[in-house]
């Protein structure tokens, strides 16, 4: 992760066809359209975690929870719908933080975005990009 996770995560996230960002509950939310696709925290309510809540299922949410509690967590008010919470200052490779960011993206963004998107190349192609 370069010196600035927010940073990356922007780099990343606001590539993808309509995406933007705003402040939703005081912290940098990314949204696909109307719809949020993740959400950077840094320490939320005193957690000391750095952290991206990104849209998830729930099958693949228990799976990263399973594999790797020490860089996945189940994140307050959504981890009940699938979402996965990404500590950002762990080992995680920065492609690896990209391709969720996209798994999240492409679960709640419009067919017409994921085919603009598809066009375009996917989540490496972004690392790729952030990193210029």
């Amino acid at each position: 992760m370069p010196g600035d996770p927010l940073a990356f995560v922007r780099s990343v996230a606001l590539t993808f066809p309509g995406s933007t960002e705003r402040l939703s509950h005081g912290s940098p939310t990314f949204f696909a359209g109307k719809k949020t696709f993740a959400t950077y925290l840094d320490d939320h309510h005193g957690d000391g975690r750095l952290a991206l809540w990104a849209a998830c299922t729930q099958t693949d949410q228990q799976a990263l929870l399973a594999e790797n509690p020490e860089e996945f967590f189940y994140p307050p008010y959504v981890g009940h719908r699938g979402w996965i919470g990404i500590r950002l200052n762990k080992a995680l490779a920065d492609e690896e933080i990209a391709e969720l960011v996209e798994d999240a993206y492409r679960l709640v963004a419009a067919k017409t975005l994921l085919t603009q998107h598809d066009a375009r190349g996917g989540a490496r192609d972004q690392v790729s990009r952030a990193r210029r």
